[in-house]
């Protein structure tokens, strides 16, 4: 049995009755899931050697609508000496989106409906397989015939079910067409948001919203893909997402901290679907992320190899058509 002396009722009234500027900032804070450290590579093809970013969780609901990251670090690759090129032949894909990010280097496309183009550093490919594509990633005739460094990123973005089966769509999004903006730094003072300086590093808005611009790709749900920069170490920067919105921060390059967790290079900090700002601070000068964030589908996610559907028998079709040659035509 609880007994509350008067005085002190009267000052739990008190507080119950003022609003709590800090207690409201805290509950919009997106607060950190869980922290995944650099996974190990692995080659996939000759040409890609990779960080299985999403460990043991992709293809779960757990991140949806997002299904699967490969990146492959800066790496050196000598010019080829008998014009072969690095990378993956013809496969097949049905029921979600590929998007291809080039940071260094350069991979050329092709596919079964006539698609060919080449990325270059800061360019992003997103190809909507959907109801089937045949198609190839290698680097680039050029970058084989003369090496170089070579960083990329690929991410698979499930499809709505109503969406699985439409026409295939090729968006080669140019990095002059991404927008680019000022970060949202957090004042020291009140914990109000102004506009960064151009110091403080930028976000390239490449899907979804963020300081006024919209991103340069068409998606086939909300979705959410920032390139961020943040130069300076030590400094609180907010992204603002709606609510219930997934949200998964990788950084690419340097050391973040999101709410005294600590994210190395390689690393992912899960974000908890409630709330709707993040707010993070990097370690080390010069820190790079790639941030993504999405609505939920809350659809069964049914995947096999190169095909991500919602049923066995919708699987077990993908395949039958692929090997009747129906698929990617």
């Amino acid at each position: 049995l609880l007994v509350v002396l008067p005085q002190v009722a009267s000052a739990m009234a008190t507080l119950s009755k003022t609003p709590s500027t800090a207690g409201q900032a805290s509950q919009a804070l997106k607060r950190v899931r869980r922290v995944l450290p650099s996974p190990p590579q692995h080659w996939v093809g000759d040409g890609f050697h990779v960080f299985p970013v999403f460990h043991n969780l992709a293809f779960t609901e757990e991140l949806s609508p997002w299904l699967m990251f490969d990146y492959a670090s800066p790496k050196q690759f000598p010019a080829s000496q008998n014009g072969k090129r690095r990378g993956v032949g013809q496969h097949p894909h049905r029921g979600f989106e590929t998007i291809t990010l080039a940071f260094q280097g350069a991979v050329e496309h092709g596919d079964s409906v006539g698609n060919r183009g080449v990325i270059g550093p800061g360019d992003v490919q997103w190809m909507s397989a959907a109801r089937g594509i045949i198609h190839e990633e290698f680097h680039s005739t050029e970058f084989a015939k003369k090496g170089g460094t070579f960083e990329m990123a690929q991410l698979w973005l499930n499809l709505p079910a109503k969406d699985k089966m439409g026409p295939p769509r090729y968006q080669p999004i140019l990095d002059k067409e991404i927008p680019v903006v000022p970060l949202k730094r957090v004042s020291t003072e009140g914990g109000e948001c102004d506009a960064a300086a151009g110091d403080d590093g930028s976000v390239r808005v490449i899907a979804g919203d963020f300081g006024g611009a919209k991103g340069a790709a068409a998606t086939f749900s909300p979705v959410e893909l920032w390139d961020v920069t943040l130069k300076v170490p030590g400094v609180d920067f907010e992204f603002d997402f709606p609510e219930s919105h997934n949200v998964v921060v990788f950084v690419r390059r340097g050391g973040l901290s999101v709410q005294g967790k600590k994210v190395g290079a390689q690393g992912v900090a899960l974000m908890h679907r409630e709330g709707t700002t993040l707010r993070v601070s990097a370690s080390e000068p010069n820190t790079q992320l790639l941030i993504l964030g999405g609505e939920p589908l809350n659809e069964p996610i049914a995947a096999r190899g190169p095909f991500v559907m919602n049923t066995n028998a919708e699987l077990q079709q993908a395949m039958a058509d692929y090997h009747s040659g129906k698929l990617g035509q």
